[in-house]
């Protein structure tokens, strides 16, 4: 049978741009997963991802790629990348349960000389606690009969300017060698491939980058909550500061962190920190502080209502915005979910407009979706805009809303607009 250059387990928002990109240089590609859901929709030509369009899926089609549920096409790939979701459990420990059953499944149909790639973001050690184990229980020897690497994803949803392609890529491998196959194979479809001495060093890295981007941000949503009390204009100052060509990033306040990375991925590195008998404190109050940024919003809200006369209870709040990040339609963590459950709690008359979500439900609530957006505010108690949507009419928003709470700093203050 012929032989696969690339088989790709896990068909989501880091699976499908791999695969994109792999079909793009050449390479004969397959995609596994076990939702037959996506399977057959990626077969029919239907993508359910926001950085593939379907004339890109038609065009992976026409190459050669086709998703499938059989795994037993793992025995004949040269490469296989596991790209399975990581997520928390209740507890806030990692939840491996789709890696080990990805692996699993490699290690039923692993073949000599094959290179094994995880790329699902997860704790220092796991490549070679938990993958290498599994992978080994072929019969076969990581670094001898097979090669092994981790690969951190950098997959950044609706970034315009960064993709797979042109994102330098991370690889630390199990041996200098498998690193050394590992950098061969990314470097045939992307621009730069950063070689680290192992794969603990790549985990690392990826947690790395995502813990500062985590407490930079609690920074300064805990400054935006003294700030208000102060009186002082927050969003000024970062700009003002912004203005230091060195020493100084910007970072923006909000009602919350959301997708897979940053609410999930420092949780990873305060699991392992724990483990050696001590608690991560940057991470941990971080993680207190970001978490609490609903609650806050929901209470900036109510004083907004208060301060003319209206209560919460009975009031019509529609939410602009119920994804985690603009201009896409992933809804991962996204912190308009504890907001809308705490004003349902309390009463609110709720309803939302997003131009990518056209059902939202909170705990199993439908929450109604306002098709005019003009209409809603103008019929809104309060305007909650939680995500600055380049479809929105935000000088419509600024001209025609009763109220306004500004999570994103990205309207005009006055008497009826407040930012967070």
């Amino acid at each position: 049978m012929t032989a696969i250059d690339l088989a790709v387990i896990g068909l989501g928002y880091v699976g499908m741009p791999l695969a994109k990109e792999a079909v793009a240089a050449g390479l004969k590609v397959v995609g596994v997963d076990v939702d037959p859901a996506k399977v057959e929709a990626l077969n029919a030509g239907q993508s359910y991802i926001d950085d593939l369009s379907d004339a890109d899926l038609e065009h992976m089609l026409a190459s050669g790629f086709s998703a499938t549920l059989d795994e037993s096409v793992l025995s004949r790939s040269n490469t296989i990348v596991i790209c399975v979701p990581t997520p928390l459990d209740e507890d806030h420990r990692p939840d491996l349960s789709a890696v080990e059953g990805a692996t699993k499944s490699v290690a039923r149909n692993l073949s000599r000389g094959t290179l094994v790639v995880l790329e699902s973001t997860t704790w220092p050690g796991t490549t070679d606690e938990v993958a290498r184990p599994l992978l080994e229980t072929s019969g076969l020897t990581a670094g001898e009969d097979f090669h092994l690497a981790f690969s951190p994803e950098r997959i950044d949803p609706g970034n315009p300017k960064f993709g797979l392609r042109n994102t330098p890529k991370v690889v630390g491998g199990y041996t200098m060698t498998c690193r050394d196959r590992a950098t061969a194979f990314y470097g045939q479809f992307i621009e730069q491939v950063v070689p680290v001495s192992g794969t603990r060093e790549a985990e690392m890295a990826k947690l790395l980058e995502n813990t500062y981007r985590h407490v930079n941000i609690a920074l300064v949503n805990e400054m935006a909550i003294f700030c208000d009390e102060l009186g002082i204009n927050l969003w000024e100052s970062i700009e003002a500061a912004a203005t230091k060509p060195f020493g100084f990033q910007k970072f923006l306040p909000g009602p919350g962190v959301g997708g897979h990375c940053i609410p999930v991925d420092p949780s990873y590195l305060s699991y392992t920190v724990r483990k050696l008998g001590y608690p991560f404190r940057f991470v941990e109050l971080a993680q207190e502080i970001n978490e609490r940024m609903p609650s806050y919003v929901v209470a900036r809200v109510q004083r907004l209502l208060n301060r003319h006369k209206k209560a919460v209870n009975g009031a019509k709040v529609v939410m602009l915005g119920v994804t985690y990040k603009p201009d896409i339609a992933d809804e991962r963590e996204t912190p308009a979910l504890p907001v809308a459950r705490a004003l349902l709690e309390l009463g609110a008359d709720l309803s939302f407009a997003d131009p990518y979500v056209k059902e939202w439900a909170v705990d199993g609530t439908p929450v109604p979706r306002e098709d005019d957006l003009a209409e809603a505010v103008v019929g809104a108690d309060v305007t909650l805009l939680l995500q600055q949507h380049a479809a929105f009419d935000l000088d419509m928003v600024e001209a025609k809303a009763r109220l306004v709470l500004d999570t994103r700093g990205v309207l005009a203050e006055g008497e009826r607009i407040e930012r967070l």
